[in-house]
């Protein structure tokens, strides 16, 4: 009989602060009191630490020599690489489904499209994880494993910045416009076509909150330099 393992309390700290994270409980950029944290996790600071040195691999946190941690930014040019990367990859992951999808594959995917739900401003974690298994099932009818790995790790980070276009609200047009991609991507894997199914999954990059968030980031970046700009040619006037 096998041995159950069980997980330590860095690998459960792990987890619970990175819900946290992802979820936006820690704001980006906060510094993270990890006294405080820890005894609300109840646990010591010794496998917070431990955790947030793993969390700082992936990005998600600063740490620095003084032992001080912070939740990484939310960056314009990270938006940006998030989305250049998944430009690529998510099309070629949908192409390949298409291509080799089983049946086991195709059922998977045709069941996590009919739990979509619909992404709002403040989602819960339930609602985006049904965004996450959709995808997934498409990534994993890739039939390859290094792809699959790659994309999921991507998502993680991309959730943060989901979860900050959705603060400016969505149209109908928008949840419309979505829901027909997500149709789409399904008929063109099921129809072995990895033609239109690259072609779909790459506008719905185009026009995903990752998207957004680039647009937003961006444009919050800017708006310093032109009010700078402003009363630079306001002195000369």
């Amino acid at each position: 009989m096998s041995e159950v393992k069980t997980a330590t309390k860095a690998e459960v700290a792990y987890e619970l602060v990175r819900d946290q994270l992802l979820r936006g409980d820690l704001v980006p950029g906060s510094v993270i009191q990890q006294a405080a944290l820890a005894r609300d996790l109840g646990i010591s600071t010794t496998p917070l630490r431990e955790a947030l040195r793993r969390l700082m691999t992936e990005g998600l946190v600063e740490l620095d020599a003084h032992r001080d941690a912070r939740v990484t930014r939310l960056t314009a040019e990270e938006a940006r690489d998030l989305v250049e990367i998944r430009r690529s990859l998510d099309p070629l992951a949908a192409g390949l489904a298409a291509e080799r999808r089983t049946r086991q594959d195709l059922d998977r995917i045709r069941e996590t499209a009919d739990k979509l739900l619909p992404l709002r401003a403040d989602p819960a974690t339930a609602e985006l994880a049904t965004h996450r298994q959709f995808h997934v099932a498409i990534y994993t009818a890739s039939h390859n494993q290094l792809l699959v790995q790659t994309l999921d790790g991507l998502w993680d980070k991309a959730d943060r910045y989901r979860r900050l276009a959705l603060e400016d609200g969505r149209t109908e047009e928008d949840l419309d416009r979505t829901h027909a991609e997500h149709l789409a991507m399904v008929d063109a894997i099921a129809a072995g076509d990895s033609t239109t199914a690259a072609a779909v999954m790459l506008a719905h990059v185009d026009a995903s909150l990752g998207a957004r968030a680039v647009a937003r980031l961006t444009s919050a970046a800017a708006q310093p330099v032109a009010r700078s700009l402003r009363g630079i040619r306001g002195a000369r006037t």
